[in-house]
């Protein structure tokens, strides 16, 4: 969250909605739900109302409606909407030929967010948030759009997405504003049907005036004699720069520890924060999984490996773990890279048993991920589900392949040719170079990694990485999904788009708002390191891409 004051005044004015209203069954209808069993619920059908804390359904009285409030650094913002159905019953008035389970797959809540009437921005909430029984029965939502719990609900970043991602900030920067917030049912079949709006809610938001900063910490920071990187004499956008740096200072942008921009070969823009520095090592989180995929190729070329379609069946014997299908033998290191292993396993369900949280609560990482079952709906290599403990799987069979193991291999191999002495690897409890994320380095040697990337694997006049290996790495293989940015092997792949413009990038990305950004037709790489870990925030980094750096620097 910005470091403003805002005050949030409630229009109290009545707000019913025809479908809140019309489709009130009260408990009955399509699926049975759990009613309106309260006056406060039944008094402010079709309503959305505004809290500063949580506060049980039954437990609601009308002075908790916000009439203004101050949110300041470590406030609790949340909303509260008053349906007259459950989810599954307003989906049914979509299509009446779906089953109640198909419509808890393919249906959820569309919300959307107005500021002084334009629509800044719309969200269909991902199908599978939120349980089934929960779509069947609850007549009411309740929303954490600020929350310092740090909640799993899935609106954890929506609130974020709205305002540093989507237009939100630029539409609140200064005055007072009307907000609006609708919800609306929808339905994802062969097309996106959106229903009518069941509750909504309006908020007056007045910000105060941001921070002063000093020149100082505005200023383009000056680049320093480096043997590794010359300077690039290219100009850039200073004043796009300026404006970023001093959103840093006033921490509007929150938890930035440095940006660089590499342009032709060469250091075009190199900045620190919050106390970072150019010999910082940033644990930058999964941007480590992407190594997995560099030291994988290079296995290959050297012969350790053979190819990507070797199967785990090759390495382990898989007879001997729990829940062994022939499906397991058929799990492919490409499936791995792609992660489209069609393990039991998804990083985006905190219920999945191969889910991270739950594989490292175990004692042994490996063991517990080879025990876990085959999603028996998904063929292997087809279906992408975000999956670090296949990542982690990856890195074991190298450990086992290469000469010495993999972390005197990625050495000799990788970061020495590099010019990279000075990192750290987080390891498994078996002592294993952990693939899936925590490697730490210093921005430069980050953006020696992107380089080679961008140099179709060439570092030095040497060819460190095989060429076939970068073309195969920067192919989207799953251009299809829809409202998801593709992947490649370990990579993710993206369009950025400035001043109506297209621009093509594979990524390394990590929690936090770690970025390594590999441009495929201009000649730019960039590296963003932060530590906003499991914050909402952390989208902040793609409004600081859009609005400031690309536009600073691309080739208009």
């Amino acid at each position: 969250m910005r470091n403003f004051t805002i005050i949030l005044l409630l229009n109290v004015a009545s707000v019913l909605t025809s479908c809140g209203q019309n489709s009130s069954l009260e408990g009955s209808g399509f699926v049975p739900t759990e009613g309106i069993t309260v006056p406060i619920h039944k008094s402010n059908l079709g309503k959305i109302i505004f809290t500063s804390e949580v506060i049980p359904l039954d437990k609601y009285k009308e002075s908790d409606f916000l009439s203004s409030f101050e949110i300041e650094e470590d406030s609790e913002f949340y909303i509260r909407a008053f349906f007259g159905n459950s989810l599954t019953n307003y989906l049914h008035e979509l299509d009446t030929t779906l089953s109640a389970e198909q419509l808890t797959k393919k249906g959820n809540y569309q919300l959307s967010f107005y500021v002084d009437g334009d629509l800044i921005y719309t969200e269909n909430v991902n199908t599978g948030a939120g349980s089934p029984k929960y779509k069947n029965k609850n007549t009411t939502l309740h929303v954490p759009l600020l929350s310092q719990i740090n909640t799993d609900f899935w609106s954890r970043f929506l609130w974020m997405r709205f305002y540093y991602k989507n237009g939100g900030e630029a539409a609140l920067e200064t005055g007072t504003h009307l907000l609006k917030i609708e919800i609306r049912p929808y339905l994802k079949n062969d097309e996106i049907i959106v229903g009518d709006i069941i509750a909504e809610g309006e908020i007056n938001l007045k910000l105060a005036e941001p921070e002063k900063v000093s020149e100082e910490q505005i200023a383009i920071q000056p680049i320093e004699k480096n043997n590794d990187w010359e300077p690039s004499s290219d100009s850039y956008d200073e004043e796009k720069i300026r404006e970023l740096n001093q959103k840093i200072a006033q921490n509007k942008f929150k938890d930035i520890t440095s940006v660089v921009v590499v342009k032709g070969g060469k250091l075009l823009i190199e900045e620190y924060f919050n106390g970072a520095n150019r010999n910082t090592l940033h644990d930058t989180r999964s941007v480590g999984k992407s190594f997995a995929s560099t030291i994988t190729g290079i296995a290959i070329e050297e012969g350790y490996l053979k190819s990507t379609d070797q199967t785990l069946n090759e390495f382990y014997d898989l007879t001997k773990f729990d829940n062994y299908s022939t499906q397991k033998d058929l799990v492919t290191l490409k499936s791995l890279l792609t992660m489209s292993s069609g393990f039991d396993g998804s990083d985006s369900n905190y219920d999945s048993p191969g889910n991270e949280d739950n594989i490292q609560s175990t004692d042994n990482w490996m063991e517990s991920t080879l025990n876990l079952s085959m999603d028996n709906t998904r063929k292997v290599g087809e279906q992408w589900d975000y999956f670090t403990a296949g990542v982690m799987v990856l890195g074991d069979i190298i450990e086992k392949s290469v000469p010495g193991g993999l972390e005197k291999f990625a050495d000799k191999k990788l970061f020495e040719p590099l010019g990279i002495s000075n990192y750290k690897w987080f390891y498994t409890p078996q002592n294993v170079p952990y693939t899936g994320g925590g490697l730490e380095m210093n921005s430069l040697d980050f953006a020696k990694y992107g380089q080679l990337y961008k140099n179709d694997g060439v570092w030095n006049g040497k060819q460190i990485l095989p060429s076939q290996w970068v073309t195969k790495t920067m192919t989207n293989y799953f251009p299809e999904i829809p409202d998801q940015p593709g992947y490649g092997f370990l990579f993710w792949n993206q369009i950025f788009s400035v001043n109506g413009k297209s621009y093509e990038a594979f990524l390394c990305n990590g929690n936090g708002g770690n970025k390594v950004i590999v441009f495929k037709d201009q000649p730019l790489v960039i590296i963003i390191t932060a530590t906003a870990y499991n914050q909402a925030y952390q989208s902040q980094v793609e409004n600081m891409l859009q609005n400031y750096i690309l536009p600073a620097v691309l080739e208009q």
